[in-house]
């Protein structure tokens, strides 16, 4: 019964409405009609997906009648999960993970994490902190006190994980998940508490406070630096798939990096995953229109760095336009050499690429398939291209300290600092 009033929304937001917990608004539709209704009412852009799915499946980004028709028609032709979810999509917005322990009286934050993708991009493909490295303290207190609630009220006894996206200092309930979340082996081995086992015992039947009890001194202890966890992608082995993230789940593994700053972690954490970021060469941009604004402040940040750097005609247009020294490079339609050859010939040693449109053969198709293909790193969202500057930037500064978790949970708690 908690799992269904979890993932039906009428119930679920009937809890919300009683618990005073903001959420985005949200319909339900069994045929298209419905949905159509249900979109005039909650309003464009709307998340769509089916009910009780994991790991994302079907789920988009709908702005318009006609993609939310052409939805509708492929979720009833394939028997998708009935009733189809419409929830509003919140743009621009920060999103939170969190993992919690309850044993129906008590309830334990064992993390929160930031995401560094925006929300709209599915949270098992995302990059994410921890602890938050943005958020202020009386965001995280609301979601701590939001968490404890939807844990006592869904009578959850074991794992919760909670989902919450933050626009405009409003904290928004995305999702409860009354059972155990994939980020629980990162948020254990982050913190040094074991989630898994506690949860486990919780649910067998003993108290959680004495569960946590063995785990005192590590709680007490204060760690002093930053978890980054990176998702890794299996898009060698599926040559027709574009590598765009979305609401959908592509990644099939995970890495971690932890450092003093949130750049370092970050930076460790792409080299695990296989797309270590480059100490020199040649930059390339190819961003979409609306992108070009925040891809000025980070090419300017790679520019500072020494970086030299290339884009195709649009941004690298835009991108001289506000004074930066930028090589032009011509798109597929223009001649050679164009961005692809450039990418194939060696001479790009990073590319920051925002999609453009649902077009399955688009330039921007060729240009991130031939980017993988030639072990180039990719980057395809302006959060993690953000994060890549901080992470350059601060590796400039200071070198790489390699410790193991054995090494940084053995240190007192009074000298709880990465660098020993």
């Amino acid at each position: 019964d908690s799992i269904d009033l979890a993932e039906d929304r009428e119930r679920f937001g009937a809890l919300l409405k009683r618990l005073k917990i903001p959420h985005p608004a949200h319909g339900a539709a069994r045929t298209l009609a419905e949905a159509q209704r249900a979109a005039a009412r909650v309003g464009y852009p709307l998340m769509v997906r089916p009910s009780y799915v994991l790991g994302g499946r079907a789920m988009e980004v709908v702005y318009d009648d006609k993609q939310l028709a052409g939805y509708m028609d492929r979720a009833l032709a394939g028997g998708a999960g009935l009733p189809i979810l419409l929830d509003r999509f919140l743009e621009a917005a920060k999103e939170v993970d969190v993992d919690a322990i309850s044993d129906g009286k008590d309830v334990f934050i064992g993390g929160i994490m930031e995401h560094i993708e925006e929300a709209g991009i599915h949270s098992g493909d995302s990059a994410c902190v921890l602890p938050p490295y943005s958020l202020d303290e009386k965001i995280v207190e609301t979601i701590t006190a939001q968490t404890r609630k939807l844990a006592k009220a869904l009578k959850v006894k074991g794992l919760l994980n909670m989902q919450y996206a933050i626009r405009d200092g409003v904290v928004y309930v995305l999702e409860a998940n009354p059972r155990a979340s994939r980020t629980v082996p990162f948020v254990s081995k982050a913190t040094g508490v074991p989630l898994a086992k506690i949860a486990a015992k919780v649910m067998a039947g003993l108290p959680l406070k004495k569960c946590l009890a063995p785990w005192r001194k590590v709680l007490a202890r204060r760690k002093s630096w930053y978890a980054v966890k990176e998702v890794v992608f299996p898009w060698m082995r599926f040559p027709e798939v574009d590598v765009v993230l979305g609401p959908e789940m592509r990644s099939t593994g995970e890495v971690m990096g932890i450092d003093g700053g949130v750049g370092l972690a970050f930076a460790k954490s792409q080299a695990a995953a296989g797309g270590a970021l480059p100490k020199s060469g040649k930059i390339l941009f190819s961003v979409r229109e609306k992108d070009r604004p925040e891809a000025f402040r980070v090419a300017s940040g790679l520019a500072a760095l020494g970086y030299r750097l290339a884009g195709t005609s649009g941004t690298a247009a835009y991108l001289r336009s506000r004074g930066l020294t930028i090589e032009s490079v011509k798109k597929l339609s223009e001649g050679h050499p164009n961005v692809v050859d450039v990418i194939r010939d060696g001479e790009v040693s990073l590319l920051i690429n925002t999609p453009d449109g649902p077009r399955a053969r688009s330039d921007g198709f060729h240009i991130r398939r031939t980017a993988l293909l030639h072990n180039v790193p990719l980057i395809t969202t302006l959060a993690a291209a953000h994060a890549a500057v901080e992470g350059l930037q601060q590796s400039f500064v200071s070198p790489w300290r390699i410790h193991s978790l054995q090494e940084l949970h053995a240190l007192p708690a009074d000298n709880r600092t990465i660098d020993g």
